[in-house]
Order: C-alpha cells, then structure tokens, then sequence
C-alpha cells in the first residue's frame, strides 16, 4: 500500500488531532511540570469555568530548565518551535521537551494536528473533552487543564466541565473503554466496541510541539560502571548472535514467560503525591479501577496476545486506515521515527549500535501487556534492562501517576537527559501500539 505524504504546511493551516490518549498520558510525569507530582491551582476562564494552570519553572518537573534550553540555537529545533507558534500561538511544555528530538517531534505534532484540529467524524469539542476523559484517568491536570482550555475555545458548553455526569450519553457511554484502554486493554472485546460503535470516539492526546533541548550529564555514584556494564553486554549479545544457531521457539515460550512472571517483582516503591486526584476526579468513573498485572499469582491468567497473529503492520494500520483515512500513516510514520532514532550514542561513547537495546525496551512494555514476539529472545531483557530501568518503565508505561523524580534520577544516572527522554518517547509509542493492537483486534471481530 502506497502511504501518500501529507505535507507539512497543510496541517498548518487545518491542525490535525490525534488522542494518544495512553501514549503522551505514560510520559507526562517527566514531560511536563504539572503532572501529577506537581499540584496546580485553578484558574478561572472568562466562561467562570476554573481550569489548572501550570505552576513550576520550566517545562520538565525532572530536568532543570537550563538544562533544556541549552541547545536552543539548533536550526531543527528552532524551525519547529516557530512553526509551533504560528500553528498554535504558544508553545506548550511537551512540546518544549520533545524538541530535544526534533524528528521525532515532528512527526508526533502531525499526528495529533489531525486527530485534535482537522476535519474528521467528531466535532472539535468532543474531541478535547474525550482528551479530557482520558488525562483523568491518570490524574494528569497539566493536560486536563490543557484540554478544558482548548474545549472553551471551540465552543464546548462550559456546564460539561462540571464532571462527566453532565455530558451526553454518548460521550459518557466512552467511559468503560476508556477505562480499559488506560489500564487493563486485553480486557476489550468486540462486545465493547458493538455496544459503543454509535459514539465514533478517537483517543486523547495533547498539544502542538516544538522546542530547543539540551542534555546533560546525569551524576550519580558508580554511573560510569553503569555504562561500561551495559556496553559490555550488547558487545557480549551481539557476539552470542553471531556464534549460537539460534534459540528454539519451546525455549523462546519459557523465556518470554519467564519474563512475563518476573514482571510482578518489578514494582514502584516510591509513593507518589495524590493530593491532585480532586480536580481531576469529577471526569472519572470507577476511580479504583487500574492496572494490574497480565500474570497474577493465583489467578487465571488471560491468553497471551501473539504479535504473529494480529500486527500493526499487516492488520492494525490498514484498519485504521480504512476508519480514519491518513491516520494510520501518521501513526505508523511515528512508531517507525521513534523506534529506528538514534544518534549512535550512549552516555560518553559514540558510534554504538543501539537497535538491540531499543528493541528490548520496546518488547518489554509489550510483554508487561501480555503481548510476545515469537521470533525474539526475552533473554535479552534480563541482559539489558536492569531493575531500577525495568521499575520506572513499567511504572510510567502502566501507572504513570506514580512516577516520580527519584525513579527517574536512579537509572541511567550517567546518561544525557535526552537519553531518558527518548527513553519516555519509546514507552509512549510501544505502550500505545499495546493498546492498539488489542482495540483493533476486537474492532476487527466485530466487523467479521
């Protein structure tokens, strides 16, 4: 199938909006300053609506702002930011963070300029007040607040932000499979997209992006070991590639499900800030209701998801496609950008082959989902991935609400910021895809 380009002007001028719902919802902690580790005030709109406004200095509530800014001067970084302006009239804070990648932001701006301001089947209120929906859900005011504002201005009846009780049916009817898609998606079946087909909802995103990004060093005791370890294992494991024949798909399984069971002693001990959950509550329904492992001990265990059997290439992107014409190009353009990025670095080494390393954080969200690749050797998470990586990408990935700032500084403490970042930009993508997978699945049995 020939993926027409659409060109980067002509979603200057109409906005295209795309609810990552899920996707922008895992990285916001670190993204933005006013996640949930950070409480904002309300500001009262010229409607008598009261939305958050963002307090804190800089866009990111883990890298100092200097930090960010350092970098300004990059030609790249700098078009895209004046861009963001002109499209938007401001630069939001996401935005400003994933300028530390600029081909990445680019393609991500695309996307949500046609699912949130391009023509399409739902009005543009709705579509922010799902936005809106989906934030909640995990307690995200910077982007609850973002999309309140963005509601008003297009027309939204202010009465709506009273909570989700006083919008209509069919928005309200979104709720259980926005639920699920947050936290449990290998719950949804076909009989929640039959009973829910006449509300044609998209999922939430957030804003335009553009912004100058600048890393530095992370410090920490024993970081340059850190470093060294991790080289040393992908120069053993691509070494190992070389010389074994290869694994067997029996010993592949038992990998994977090894895997998948270690994943339950990989949880956060840290005990985030909540106070935030009252502006946020009244959109949310059932505010119990999260994550919870695929694999539980003593519990029977939902079927394992085989990539093999519904992918995003022969399956999920055509379907989406024939839904909602050029989306599934934007996205796949963008699961495509993020996973293949690299610089040829880590930390202080240049030209590193690093493909091995983003293959094994991108499975290992998917695995936390339930979701394996028959053709790859989960024995290289266990190489690559040590604990306090594995705790922060699966609290971000599942309940990012819970992320905090030491999580954040204890691993990879001698990498760049930017390093971390794309780190956040792989979990945002892969978990997102993990969603998709098991929504379009069951949109598929529905439609045969």
């Amino acid at each position: 199938m020939e993926k027409a380009q659409l060109p980067f002007a002509s979603f200057q001028r109409k906005a295209l909006e795309v609810q990552e719902s899920k996707g922008v919802l895992a990285v916001a902690p670190i993204l933005i300053s006013a996640g949930p580790s950070i409480q904002s005030p309300f500001l009262e709109h010229d409607t008598g609506v009261k939305v958050p406004r963002q307090l804190g200095k800089g866009p990111s509530a883990f890298i100092p702002l200097g930090e960010i800014l350092q970098e300004g001067t990059e030609s790249s970084r700098h078009q895209l930011l004046i861009e963001a302006c002109v499209a938007a009239g401001r630069v939001d804070n996401i935005t400003t963070v994933m300028g530390l990648h600029p081909q990445y932001l680019s393609s991500f701006w695309k996307t949500q300029y046609l699912l949130l301001r391009m023509d399409g089947p739902l009005p543009y209120h709705k579509r922010h007040y799902i936005a809106i929906m989906a934030a909640a859900r995990h307690q995200c005011s910077y982007l609850v607040g973002l999309h309140m504002g963005e509601f008003l201005q297009v027309g939204g009846n202010p009465a709506w932000l009273q909570g989700l009780h006083c919008a209509p049916q069919k928005l309200r009817n979104l709720n259980e499979i926005n639920k699920l898609l947050a936290h449990r998606p290998w719950l949804i079946t076909k009989e929640h997209i039959e009973v829910r087909a006449d509300a044609a909802g998209v999922d939430p995103p957030p804003p335009k992006h553009s912004g100058f990004g600048g890393p530095m060093l992370c410090q920490g005791k024993d970081a340059m070991q850190e470093v060294e370890v991790l080289m040393e294992r992908m120069k053993l494991l691509q070494e190992s590639q070389l010389e074994e024949e290869g694994v067997t798909q029996e010993e592949m399984a038992t990998r994977f499900e090894l895997e998948k069971t270690e994943s339950l002693l990989v949880a956060p001990s840290d005990i985030a800030d909540h106070s935030l959950q009252s502006n946020v509550l009244c959109f949310v329904e059932d505010p119990e209701f999260g994550y919870k492992d695929f694999t539980r001990r003593g519990e029977q265990a939902p079927p394992t998801f085989r990539a093999q059997d519904y992918t995003w290439e022969d399956h999920g992107y055509s379907l989406i496609n024939r839904l909602y014409p050029d989306v599934g190009q934007l996205l796949d353009e963008k699961f495509q950008v993020v996973y293949n990025l690299t610089y040829n670095t880590i930390a202080m080494h240049c030209g590193v082959d690093t493909s091995m390393l983003r293959r094994a954080i991108w499975n290992y969200v998917h695995c936390v989902f339930g979701i394996r690749y028959d053709d790859y050797d989960y024995g290289e998470v266990n190489q690559l991935l040590e604990r306090s990586l594995k705790i922060y990408i699966k609290t971000v990935a599942c309940y990012p609400e819970k992320t905090t700032k030491r999580m954040y500084t204890q691993f990879w403490r001698h990498f760049k910021h930017s390093e971390k970042v794309h780190i956040n930009l792989l979990l945002l993508e892969a978990r997102m895809q993990a969603a998709l997978l098991y929504a379009l699945r069951a949109v598929t049995r529905y439609m045969t």
